[in-house]
C-alpha cells in the first residue's frame, strides 16, 4: 500500500526554481499563464513571479498556444487531457507540473519538475486540510 507523500514549502521552492529554469532553456517564450483553480494556482503565481509574467488566466473556455499551462501534478492525464482539448493549437500546448506520477506515459507537451515517490496521494501545502478531510 502507497503512503500519501507531504511536500513542504521548501520543497515546493526547489521544485519551482527548476521548472523556472527548464522553461527558460526552452525555445518558447509566454505572455500569459493558465491554470484550473484549486491545484494549480499556487504554483502558476510563483512561476509568474519568476519569470515576470504578470498575467494569469484561470479556468478560461479557451487557452492561446502561446499561454504556459501550469498545474500541480500530472495524475490521471485527464486534466491534461481536458487542457489539451481548450488549446487553439494543442501541438504548440506548454503543459508544467510540479510532479509528474511515477509509471504513467507521458505526454511529450509535459514539463515536470520531479515524480512521485509511488502511486499515494501527494499532499500539497495548499490542500493539507482538504486532505485531512477527506480521511474522516
Amino acid at each position: 500500500m502507497a503512503l500519501e507523500q507531504y511536500v513542504d514549502w521548501s520543497e515546493i521552492e526547489s521544485l519551482i526554481m527548476i521548472l523556472s529554469d527548464l522553461i527558460r532553456k526552452s525555445p518558447r517564450s509566454f505572455s500569459t499563464i493558465t491554470t484550473l483553480s484549486r491545484g494549480g494556482l499556487i504554483p502558476a503565481r510563483l512561476l509568474a513571479d519568476h519569470l515576470g509574467i504578470q498575467k494569469i488566466l484561470v479556468d478560461p473556455t479557451t487557452i492561446s498556444s502561446d499561454s504556459l499551462v501550469v498545474d500541480d501534478i500530472f495524475d490521471s492525464g485527464n486534466t491534461f487531457k481536458k487542457i489539451q482539448s481548450l488549446v487553439d493549437d494543442s501541438s504548440r500546448l506548454f503543459f508544467v507540473t510540479l510532479f509528474a506520477r511515477h509509471g504513467k506515459q507521458y505526454p511529450n507537451q509535459l514539463v515536470y519538475a520531479k515524480q512521485t515517490n509511488d502511486d499515494g496521494y501527494v499532499v500539497f501545502p495548499w490542500d493539507r486540510l482538504e486532505f485531512k478531510n477527506s480521511q474522516n
